[in-house]
């Protein structure tokens, strides 16, 4: 059996030690390291090379959001499931835009957290299901005609300027994948290019120029 190597980051000792006596209980999660803020996650995942990080939005020096955008720079295949009591559209959809592959509440039962630890080091998305909820609704709100979760993600990274090849790594799917999200998505916004979609999701808020930034 594989273990799944992981490093938590949260700047509270209670939760920290939570998670580990959570974690402990199950036997292919092994945990290498913990930090107590996002500069001290950044530098512990390019020492340990973790299978997984489980990352705080709000702690000091250096947030999840900031950690979670330096950790995909450097490692772009090393999947992050945040793990936040935080809900709100914008911690959302700013933890999704830094890279997080999962988002999760800290009230999720435990046996959701050890699906969504197995799924996202397996390369899959994990939402909890208010967060997808809200994602949805921010999206058919904001005339995003129908665009998933994955497609919004795919379109974040053409916005970025990444080749369908740096796509596939960062999201861990298939080049052909990408292009078929690719197709969907000019379809779903009318359009017959990557720059045009960009141009398209900009304009219906669907994405913001602080993507362009991470």
């Amino acid at each position: 059996m594989k273990r799944i190597r992981l490093i938590i980051a949260d700047d509270h000792p209670v939760v920290r030690a939570g998670l580990q006596g959570m974690l402990a209980s199950q036997p292919d999660f092994e945990i290498v390291g913990e930090a107590t803020n996002g500069a001290e996650a950044v530098a512990l995942v390019v020492a340990l090379q973790p299978d997984l990080v489980l990352m705080d939005l709000r702690m000091a020096t250096m947030d999840g959001v900031a950690a979670t955008a330096q950790i995909r720079r450097q490692l772009p295949t090393l999947p992050v499931l945040v793990l936040t009591t935080y809900d709100s559209d914008s911690d959302i959809l700013r933890a999704i835009e830094a890279g997080a592959t999962g988002y999760l509440l800290k009230d999720a039962p435990r046996d959701q957290l050890f699906s969504a630890i197995r799924d996202v080091a397996q390369g899959k998305s994990a939402l909890a299901p208010t967060v997808m909820t809200r994602l949805q609704t921010r999206l058919h709100s904001s005339g995003g005609d129908g665009l998933s979760v994955r497609e919004l993600e795919v379109l974040t990274h053409v916005a970025r300027g990444s080749s369908n090849k740096q796509i596939a790594r960062h999201l861990h799917i298939s080049e052909a994948t990408v292009k078929s999200h690719l197709i969907h998505i000019f379809s779903k916004l009318g359009v017959t290019d990557r720059t045009a979609a960009v141009m398209v999701a900009l304009e219906r808020g669907l994405l913001s120029m602080e993507t362009d930034r991470e």
